[in-house]
């Protein structure tokens, strides 16, 4: 799940590309393009150099420093690159190991600790926020995000709450509509927010990454509810509003997957492929076609995973388990990375990974995710073909 612009510090990173490879690639000529930079003229990176010549002039500046790590972040949730979260804890680095930094600061590094999954410490830090600070709706928002990421749905609400007197009241509704739609009221939480955004569509206050946030979440919304053209009209209104960022992309490209649409996939994503997320999509829509491109795109994931794994990197473990599932044919390892994957966070593409290696491999091991499904009262009409697999009834 990513956030508006609203609160673009605080942007619940998806999974992001680590564009490496294993083993060290020799260009075939000095000429050979092996990464093409940032245009210096570019809009971004010239902002980037404004933050930071007002930096160095002002280096114990934690306002100035928290503008650009906030940035960078941004960046980072936009390109799917995530040097930029180096770069902006790398700015912080001042006060990032300090017990009770600045509160910009705090949030900040609560931000960069959940892209890398370390949710107990963002919770930590973004708790010590709201003690000092109740009425910082960036925290609230944030707070709620990963409590419900780790399918702690009632107190992911509770923090929902919080925000109606500080938030726009679009952002609160879309909060607590969004775990709603989790937690067992789902046809209600999609219509509501629905009826909602069509109202506050034309706020001037709400601007275009707002509005992708939103229609994103009701076409997810729409797609778990089995209505397929409202979720498609959701997505197109999406990849309207704005240069779609990675999550976008992702969402849009596993809804056309599931709905045999792997040319569309193919087109969506030929480009993008520099984030590991889309490129498994999109060899995954190449694998349906059954291109001959497909093996080459499947190296490429071999070499970017196995480099993952030798820096300890686990952010990309439900990734990782799909590709071995679907792509390598493997379900054992696969189920393993996904119970792994399911004792950090507990998303709806984290629950579906979970049930299909499972019910690839080992049908008892879905016990404990099934029973997760039946006690949040979750309704997702994309999990029937695998609960069908394992004798459930949908």
């Amino acid at each position: 799940m990513h956030l508006p612009r609203f609160f673009s510090a605080l942007l619940i990173l998806s999974i992001l590309a680590c564009n490496v490879q294993a083993t060290p690639f020799i260009p075939i000529n000095g000429k050979q393009v092996l990464e093409e930079l940032p245009s210096r003229t570019d809009p971004a990176q010239r902002a980037f150099a404004e933050f930071r010549k007002r930096l160095a002039a002002r280096p114990a500046d934690h306002a100035i420093a928290s503008e650009l790590a906030q940035a960078y972040i941004n960046a980072a949730r936009n390109d799917g690159d995530p040097r930029y979260l180096g770069y902006a804890q790398a700015v912080l680095k001042p006060w990032w190991s300090l017990p009770n930094p600045p509160i910009s600061v705090l949030v900040l590094r609560a931000t960069i600790l959940q892209s890398t999954h370390q949710f107990p410490e963002a919770l930590l830090d973004l708790n010590s926020v709201l003690k000092q600070d109740r009425n910082n709706a960036q925290a609230w928002l944030t707070r709620a995000t990963v409590l419900q990421v780790q399918g702690q749905f009632a107190q992911a609400k509770a923090s929902c709450m919080h925000l109606y007197p500080l938030a726009p009241e679009l952002v609160t509704l879309t909060c607590v509509h969004n775990v709603g739609s989790l937690n067992g009221d789902a046809a209600n939480s999609y219509t509501t927010l629905a009826t909602a955004y069509k109202k506050y569509e034309k706020n001037a206050d709400n601007d275009a990454g707002t509005k992708i946030w939103i229609t994103t979440l009701l076409a997810e919304m729409a797609a778990r509810l089995g209505d397929v053209k409202a979720a498609e009209a959701w997505y197109q209104a999406a990849l309207t509003l704005a240069s779609p960022d990675s999550y976008l992309l992702g969402s849009y490209a596993d809804f056309l997957l599931d709905q045999q649409r792997p040319a569309e996939v193919v087109k969506l994503l030929k480009d993008k492929t520099r984030v590991d997320a889309l490129l498994l999509r999109y060899a995954l829509a190449l694998q349906a076609q059954k291109s001959p491109l497909a093996a080459g795109q499947i190296i490429l994931l071999d070499q970017r995973f196995e480099a993952a794994m030798l820096r300890g990197d686990t952010v990309h473990q439900r990734e990782q388990a799909r590709y071995e599932l679907q792509l390598k044919i493997r379900p054992a390892i696969a189920l393993k990375l996904a119970q792994l994957n399911w004792a950090i966070q507990k998303e709806t593409a984290d629950l579906r990974i979970l049930l299909e290696a499972a019910a690839a491999h080992e049908p008892e091991a879905a016990a404990p995710a099934l029973a997760w499904l039946n006690q949040n009262k979750l309704q997702d009409m994309t999990l029937k073909p695998v609960l069908t697999k394992l004798g459930v009834k949908s």
